[in-house]
């Protein structure tokens, strides 16, 4: 078939064959993107190519996108308290990266072959494409051919053996999670409360710093027959009601400085109301809440934020960011004005504006070619991955440049992310498929066993010190290991265990970490 001469009829006849692949479900496990690089392998082995430019063009969108994901979650994992996550990642990094050392000097393997191995195991594309970029050599990624099957199938087989392996009952892990979740962030209410301490009286709200010294957000005012927005001049009286928002304990200080809840509901004013609004326009994002001077101006007040399924009680130094969910109270007439200051455009949650990436893309590669000296004679430089991977990790910080929102939504990530990977992907296993078969003649199954060994020891060690050391929620752990593995169809193998979000939360703390730890080890192995 004339066809099959076309090197761009082949690349998109394997990624189409790969994606149905990808798409079948066994046990509601699938391959997922990651099927496009097995049967890459298969055309490379019959002597079929792609245009080399594909692979160059799929690796800048896919070290950019991943960069672009990671970066905010990497600098604040620094931050939190998930030292006890982010040691998984260093745990199961390093063990991986020394069975590697080890296991490449007994048996005598050639360590880009080994570290292509150490990669595949791992299921790190980026960091075999950063590897690949600075040896110039063909074999790691042959070696991550032999790994990479073994590598997204055994992580997904271990994490969901592995409660039974452990003997530990899922749903009491549950339980324990949803404790320690309503303990760090709290459910915000809404409830009503009558003026009743006298000291508070012919007092104005601002005088009596309700905010600060409760936390709390006063939303209506009912006084002398009317609702009323308050503000801080607003002077409360005897008798008066107010609404509040904000957690229990919270809600409790305000009712011990102005009065007793009561469960009658304040009248309803067609001239005051409550809304929901979208945070999407760029102009207010990163801007601290007291800065913006139109709320107080229009008498809106913002009762909560909704961010990443976390409710947020915001003050006057909280800052908006892109795609935040506000809820809004105050008279009706302001609402379309405020609604417009906020954005609310959800159809620019789904759009990917390419001039930040084709930016970023270019600082990039800027930075990769920048030489490093390490001796008065040598010197190195981050390369074409490298350069990309810092330069959306910086940017991503920043957040934005003027006008330039570097921040991509998430499903415009995921499909700049899924498109650099197919592409990247097919060009790898093309390149790998042409070697593979020659590679395991002359090494025997001695490499497929060497990759077993490297994906499996890592995890267990990882599980052990998680459960009996650090002693981590089960669920939490799971979630962790996953993402130190950076293996995304191991994460959605666990999601069916548990009704919470557990194991994405620690996936997503741990990932960003994992993925860098990852590339430098694995650049360690070469020096080695």
């Amino acid at each position: 078939m004339d066809f099959l001469t076309s090197e761009y009829a082949i690349l998109f006849l394997l990624t189409s064959l790969g994606l149905v692949l990808g798409k079948v479900k066994i046990r509601d496990i699938s391959l997922d993107t990651s099927a496009v690089f097995f049967v890459a392998l298969i055309f490379g082995y019959f002597g079929f190519s792609i245009p080399l430019i594909i692979q160059q063009l799929g690796l800048l969108f896919f070290m950019f996108s991943i960069g672009i994901q990671a970066g905010p979650g990497f600098f604040e994992s620094f931050k939190k308290q998930g030292k006890k996550l982010l040691l998984l990642a260093f745990i199961l990094s390093l063990s991986g990266g020394l069975i590697t050392i080890i296991l490449s000097e007994l048996f005598d393997i050639d360590i880009l072959l080994a570290v292509g191995l150490f990669t595949g195991s791992l299921t790190s594309a980026s960091s075999l494409a950063i590897t690949m970029e600075n040896t110039q050599s063909m074999l790691p990624s042959v070696g991550f051919g032999i790994a990479f099957p073994f590598g997204v199938i055994g992580v997904i087989l271990i994490t969901r053996l592995s409660p039974k392996i452990f003997g530990v009952n899922i749903k009491e892990e549950e339980e324990k999670h949803i404790e320690d979740i309503s303990a760090d962030y709290p459910r915000i209410y809404s409830k009503n409360y009558i003026v009743e301490n006298p000291v508070v009286f012919n007092k104005t709200i601002g005088e009596l710093n309700l905010r600060s010294r409760t936390n709390t957000n006063i939303s209506k005012v009912y006084q002398k027959y009317s609702i009323i927005t308050p503000k801080a001049s607003t002077v409360l009286q005897s008798g008066d009601y107010i609404r509040a928002s904000g957690t229990l304990n919270d809600l409790k200080k305000l009712e011990s400085a102005i009065g007793k809840e009561t469960h009658n509901p304040l009248p309803v004013s067609r001239k005051y109301s409550t809304r929901h609004f979208i945070v999407t326009n760029n102009k207010i994002i990163n801007r601290p809440l007291g800065q913006l001077t139109l709320i107080p101006m229009l008498n809106i007040t913002i009762t909560s934020i909704r961010r990443s399924g976390i409710e947020i009680t915001p003050n006057v130094n909280s800052r908006l960011r892109f795609g935040d969910r506000i809820n809004v109270a105050g008279p009706e007439e302001n609402m379309n004005r405020i609604k417009s200051f906020f954005g609310n455009e959800k159809s620019k949650l789904d759009e990917l504006d390419f001039l930040p990436i084709v930016l970023g893309i270019l600082i990039g590669i800027i930075i990769g070619q920048i030489k490093i000296p390490v001796t008065p004679k040598t010197s190195f430089s981050l390369g074409l991955a490298g350069g990309v991977l810092i330069s959306a990790l910086l940017l991503s910080r920043i957040g934005k440049t003027g006008k330039i929102i570097w921040n991509i939504s998430g499903p415009s990530n995921q499909f700049l992310r899924k498109l650099g990977l197919i592409f990247f992907l097919s060009g790898v296993g093309i390149d790998a498929g042409s070697q593979i078969i020659s590679t395991l003649s002359a090494n025997g199954l001695g490499l497929f066993i060497m990759a077993v060994i490297i994906t499996i020891i890592p995890m267990f060690i990882t599980l052990f010190v998680g459960k009996y050391i650090l002693q981590l929620n089960f669920l939490r752990l799971l979630g962790g290991l996953t993402g130190s593995m950076t293996s995304t169809p191991a994460l959605s193998s666990i999601e069916s265990l548990t009704k919470t979000n557990a194991p994405q939360v620690a996936y997503a703390t741990v990932y960003p970490l994992a993925l860098i730890l990852i590339i430098v080890i694995s650049q360690l192995i070469i020096l080695f």
